[in-house]
């Protein structure tokens, strides 16, 4: 009795699966299985099983699919290869250098503002400053010098923020 009732049930597992001649998955990803062909908008690669094709194996190599652009393209050779890492080495060695030069002009900027709000400060204060003249020789600034001092270092103060 348990026999016939295994037998039974087996049979009516498996029934869908004989019954159906072919197998596809649909355009939303669902495997579908029927009795009738697929319709004619799903391509032949979707198709797993039909009355003429084998069943899928899906333990069979698969070819990868490769656009028609793509596969026309040779593959670089390897000096070429080394070509573009060349090329992208010597870009990025370009970019540091580039980036070092900035921050340098950054800190030179910096220390340029700072000795000019010294300068401004001195000035602004009416401390006596010192200049040497050619010959080395220590002498004290007048008005005019001070004054063209003063409009020197408003210009770059302008550029300080």
């Amino acid at each position: 009795m348990h026999l016939r009732a295994a037998i039974a049930a087996l049979l009516l597992i498996a029934s869908p699966l004989v019954a159906a001649q072919y197998i596809w998955i649909d355009n939303k990803g669902v495997k579908q299985l029927s009795d009738r062909p697929p319709p004619p908008d799903i391509p032949e690669k979707r198709i797993l099983k039909a009355a003429s094709k084998p069943v899928f194996n899906p333990y069979a190599p698969v070819e990868p699919e490769v656009p028609a652009a793509v596969a026309t393209k040779p593959a670089p050779t390897i000096a070429e290869r080394n070509a573009d890492f060349i090329k992208r080495q010597s870009e990025a060695a370009e970019k540091a250098r580039l980036a070092a030069d900035e921050a340098q002009r950054n800190v030179d900027k910096t220390a340029n503002c700072d000795a000019a709000r010294k300068n401004q400060l001195a000035l602004d204060q009416g401390l006596r400053l010192s200049t040497f003249d050619k010959n080395g020789e220590r002498g004290y600034m007048n008005e005019v010098e001070r004054d063209e001092l003063r409009k020197n270092t408003q210009k770059v103060l302008v550029d300080c923020k």
